[in-house]
């Protein structure tokens, strides 16, 4: 499979199965552009043939010499036979032996506090309720619940545990008691966790960032962005803002920690479509490490983003990549985590066809120990797993999980981005369709914008470093003139 996109005044190309991204000239862009009419996949002996240069020079003739239209075809069959162009798709039939698997329990989400200090507006938590009742998990529950992590982790050491809420810091003694507790385990059961917390950051104290930076490997930020935006989406229950509370605490957290090991995590919505300027109002604010995701919400929601919102999120995230390429050549460069991509590696087969493994080897706690495929099903009693005491009772729901992947569902078949995103959140699709064997199609085309953006960058990046390596040879050169 073959997608083409320009995208700054760079022709892009992507092999799909191979990974392989080229960036060509305009003559290449168009031959494989007639090639790809056909929808299929290439062989080395076909490009070659006479046939597929009749069908190029009947589609391009005139425009390009016949001489260049050959060199092309024939630069195409190198690719080809090299393994990065028109490779087939060789995937599909080892989804069945990715769902055999025997799946072990590497992470929980634990929702240490069924309750919250803010009142988002859009929050699916429902001020940290979650369809239920509010409650803080004890340390026996929590207890049982690392416990139970251990038990179904089979030979995998490293286990991620992510103090989830609500708001994690309204039960802080408890989640360092976890803590204090885990670490004794990590020694009995030759384990190592990996501890990470969700806040608001309204308690956030000196004493609560020293532990934090000795015990956390990560730490999530929550914050949508500029003040006006931020105090119109996460007003504490008076209606008063929370910006000006909770800014210098990350300021110093983020600074505490050398700028690693933490992310800024906001939510755009219809009332910030211009989110671009949100995430940059990050930059300016010393943040380093960011993510703003689109918020997912009922149409009637009046903050809810809508498909006829998409061209104006499509031109936030261009602007967003051009600016990002500017700020990194000035030396003044952050991450942003939907233009994050390994495009040397990346993720496994298995999470490549997929995705995040909720339900298999990912599953929040409640507070009062039961078990669900992740945070954003719990309270969705068809989707009780079991719970910390009796283990997994239901394995049908973890069976249907394991069983959705990128050729389970026919919307992701023929998407390029298929391997990046692997499917898409299972939490969405099942929200507006009522299967989690589905896409949510506003998402999925934010996504496919998303990659071509992270693509696009590295590209520029990696010219950037070309121009530069041969001006420097230039000037090598005339020295030695």
């Amino acid at each position: 499979m073959i997608h083409q996109y320009k995208n700054n005044g760079y022709n892009i190309v992507l092999d799909v199965c191979s990974g392989a991204v080229h960036v060509v000239d305009d003559l290449c862009y168009d031959v494989i552009a007639v090639l790809n009419e056909n929808g299929r996949d290439y062989t080395v002996a076909e490009l070659k043939e006479p046939s597929v240069y009749g069908l190029v020079e009947e589609k391009l003739g005139g425009v390009y010499p016949a001489e260049d239209l050959k060199d092309v075809l024939d630069d195409l069959a190198e690719l080809t036979e090299a393994g990065q162009l028109f490779v087939p798709d060789v995937y599909e039939c080892m989804v069945d032996e990715v769902k055999k698997r025997k799946t072990v329990v590497k992470a929980l989400c634990l929702h240490i506090a069924h309750d919250c200090n803010l009142a988002c507006k859009y929050c699916f938590a429902e001020e940290g309720e979650y369809h239920g009742r509010r409650a803080l998990m004890s340390f026996e529950v929590g207890k049982k619940a690392l416990d139970f992590l251990i038990a179904n982790s089979g030979n995998r050491r490293n286990l991620e545990v992510d103090f989830f809420g609500g708001e994690p810091l309204m039960n802080w003694q408890v989640v360092k008691d976890l803590v204090a507790y885990g670490r004794e385990q990590e020694k009995l059961y030759d384990k190592h966790f990996r501890f990470t917390v969700t806040t608001n950051g309204v308690l956030l104290n000196d004493e609560i960032q020293e532990f934090i930076n000795k015990e956390m490997d990560n730490v999530v930020l929550s914050l949508d962005g500029r003040k006006e935006i931020n105090d119109q989406m996460r007003p504490f229950r008076n209606g008063k803002g929370s910006y000006d509370l909770i800014v210098p605490k990350f300021q110093k957290l983020a600074d505490s920690r050398g700028q690693e090991r933490y992310y800024i995590r906001g939510t755009f919505t219809r009332n910030n479509l211009d989110f671009s300027e949100d995430i940059l109002h990050f930059a300016d604010l010393g943040f380093k490490q960011m993510s703003i995701e689109p918020v997912v919400g009922d149409e009637t929601d009046p903050y809810a983003i809508r498909e006829e919102d998409l061209p104006k999120i499509m031109e936030e995230y261009d602007k967003l990549a051009k600016i990002m390429i500017q700020r990194e050549q000035e030396g003044r460069g952050f991450n942003f985590f939907h233009f994050m991509i390994d495009l040397d590696g990346g993720p496994c087969l298995a999470k490549r066809l997929s995705g995040c493994g909720s339900g298999t080897e990912y599953l929040a706690v409640t507070p009062w120990g039961d078990l669900y495929p992740c945070h954003q099903f719990v309270g969705q009693e068809e989707f009780l797993m079991g719970n910390v005491d009796e283990g997994i009772k239901r394995p049908e729901i973890a069976d249907d999980f394991r069983s959705c992947n990128v050729y389970s569902k026919e919307k992701c078949r023929n998407c390029f981005a298929k391997f990046y995103c692997s499917g898409g959140c299972m939490a969405n699709a099942y929200n507006f369709h009522g299967t989690i064997h589905d896409t949510y199609e506003i998402g999925c085309e934010m996504q496919r914008k998303r990659v071509e953006c992270a693509i696009m960058i590295k590209a520029a990046l990696a010219d950037a470093e070309a121009m530069r390596e041969n001006a420097g040879k230039e000037v090598s050169e005339h020295e030695d003139e």
